[in-house]
């Protein structure tokens, strides 16, 4: 009987606290926990788990000052860049390659991601924001 009210506590607590939460912050949990996946299978091998980077070869994305321009790194993961890439002053000369597989909806969570994890926000990018930068940097 302890242990019932002690689970039956615990979940009161835990919905409390969920139904504290705005929908838009749901909404950002919901884009970093698939941005966190995104990452790790799109991203990671070239800029390691934490963002790193690797070496000389690849760049970081955390402490990057490439994350002042949003639009550019969301035009970057879908169209890739080709030639150097200056990060923090310094050069790297691999490719990025591009990420047409992904998704206006995956380039949305992947950006929440590496915003609320390296670039120092605690917002949603959304789905809505990002198809038009998209849509320009196509062209």
């Amino acid at each position: 009987m302890i242990r019932l009210i002690s689970f039956l506590t615990a979940f009161l607590i835990l919905l409390n606290f969920v139904s504290c939460q705005s929908d838009e912050e749901i909404k950002r949990q919901q884009y970093i926990t698939e941005g966190i996946l995104i990452y790790k299978n799109n991203c990671a091998n070239c800029h390691q788990n934490k963002g790193e980077g690797l070496a000389n070869l690849y760049p970081p994305i955390a402490g990057s000052d490439y994350l002042a321009n949003k639009n550019s790194v969301i035009c970057l993961i879908r169209y890739g860049q080709q030639g150097p890439i200056v990060v923090n002053g310094k050069p790297y000369n691999r490719p990025m390659p591009p990420q047409p597989q992904l998704s206006d909806l995956e380039v949305a969570e992947l950006t929440t991601y590496m915003y609320n994890e390296w670039g120092g926000e605690t917002k949603l990018t959304d789905v809505k924001a990002v198809t038009p930068v998209l849509n320009e940097c196509k062209k």
